[in-house]
């Protein structure tokens, strides 16, 4: 398993190693004692959501707030999605800066994104099926976001004005500069 941290700190690409041969492809794709050796990181997942979503779907930029904020994991198992994240800790250095990266079925590498950051992903081919485990538990009153196309963020999802797709509750997101966290 290798690990990258991204540009932003705490936030991490994991490249799995890979086995190929004539049966098909064996890889690890989540180690614990591994992942606290390579980042100093302690994490407990408790909750496993997928979502599966057509080419155009743009799903955040979502957060959990206080006592319910989540650490993340984030996986391809079936397609391809613009994964972004934006760090909303106000402590640190690259405070409002994103990162985006290409997860996929066929370059199955995972994001994991700390406590302290906004979430999301553009769908870049249809039936795309995501995985992510959570640190802790949903909690409906402690959701909160940030509107997809936020100007001052300036975010390119890779999806033309005509494909996007979002949901009512993401439409009705606020704008960077008003999010407090």
């Amino acid at each position: 398993m290798k690990v990258i941290e991204t540009k932003l700190k705490g936030c991490y690409i994991i490249e799995p190693e890979i086995f190929r041969d004539s049966r098909g492809v064996f890889f690890e794709s989540f180690n614990k004692k591994k992942f606290k050796e390579k980042t100093g990181l302690e994490i407990d997942f408790v909750q496993d959501n997928i979502s599966i979503s057509n080419k155009g779907v743009i799903r955040g930029l979502h957060i959990q707030k206080g006592e319910c904020a989540q650490a993340k994991l984030i996986k391809v198992i079936k397609g391809k999605v613009l994964d972004v994240v934006v760090d909303v800790r106000k402590e640190s250095k690259t405070f409002g800066q994103s990162f985006s990266c290409i997860l996929s079925e066929v370059n199955k590498k995972q994001l994991f994104v700390p406590r302290g950051f906004l979430h999301g992903f553009s769908v870049l081919e249809d039936n795309t099926m995501v995985s992510y485990k959570c640190d802790n538990y949903y909690n409906k009153e402690a959701e909160d976001g940030v509107v997809y196309n936020d100007a001052d963020l300036g975010i390119d999802w890779r999806l033309k004005d005509e494909e996007v797709v979002i949901s009512e509750k993401d439409e009705k997101l606020i704008k960077f500069e008003d999010f407090k966290i």
